[in-house]
């Protein structure tokens, strides 16, 4: 099944709401099933739901981390669509933009017109299996295995733009959160859990990019110890073992 279980470590670690778990998982599902009876293309259509789920919480980092930015690339958008983008609770409410359009937020991230380009031609291949025009597309097993390699180059070239996002948000996260008192969760490991992971949608690639995070480079912090303290109790529950 080529190696499109990949995209896998691509997506939250875990959610905070069972829906967006059981959506995450349906679409596995769906693609997994039709690619094993062959019925390729719509495989390719669920496999492309994942990969637009990825972005969409690729973006969903930047506007936590620089809100600003993301409201200035909304320029050209009408405003209840602006509206709708600021105030979104979850990722997902990023389906009221146009794939294609969509895309453009990964300016924000260093991604060029040249990448995004590529990016966002998986849009047209699957609107193009997606219709009732009585055709066929990549209804061959090597033709979607190419189609799911491009696809997965593109999420690890984005995880590779975003690293400095993800480590903006656990700065963030640390200097938010190493008291306490003062914050949503009393215990450490669910502060994490939903402020950093669930907060964050972060994926199990974010979380290995964080785990080498250099904490030392916060030590002029005035409460570092107590930040450290933190991102030990992170460092202990996610390792890797």
């Amino acid at each position: 099944m080529s190696n499109a279980s990949d995209i896998l470590a691509y997506l939250p670690n875990s959610f905070k709401t069972r829906d967006e778990q059981d959506y995450i998982n349906f679409l596995w599902e769906s693609y997994e099933s039709n690619y094993n009876n062959e019925k390729y293309p719509f495989a390719f259509i669920a496999f492309h739901m994942l990969y637009m789920s990825f972005v969409y919480f690729e973006v969903w980092q930047i506007k936590k981390n620089r809100r600003t930015d993301f409201e200035k690339a909304m320029v050209g958008f009408g405003i209840e669509i602006e509206k709708n983008l600021l105030n979104a609770t979850s990722p997902f409410a990023f389906w009221e933009v146009g794939e294609k359009n969509f895309f453009r937020f990964l300016k924000l991230i260093e991604c060029d017109n040249a990448k995004i380009g590529g990016y966002k031609k998986s849009v047209d291949d699957r609107n193009n299996s997606a219709h009732s025009n009585g055709k066929f597309f990549f209804n061959d097993i090597g033709i979607i295995n190419t189609k799911i390699d491009d696809i997965l180059r593109f999420v690890d070239d984005i995880q590779t733009h975003s690293k400095p996002i993800i480590n903006e948000g656990l700065v963030v996260f640390l200097k938010d959160s190493f008291d306490p008192d003062n914050r949503e969760y009393f215990d450490d490991i669910d502060q994490i859990r939903e402020i950093l992971i669930h907060g964050n949608y972060l994926s199990q690639k974010d979380i290995e990019h964080l785990l080498t995070f250099d904490i030392t480079q916060l030590s002029a912090e005035p409460n570092y110890n107590e930040m450290k303290t933190l991102f030990d109790a992170f460092i202990d529950n996610y390792k890797i073992v």
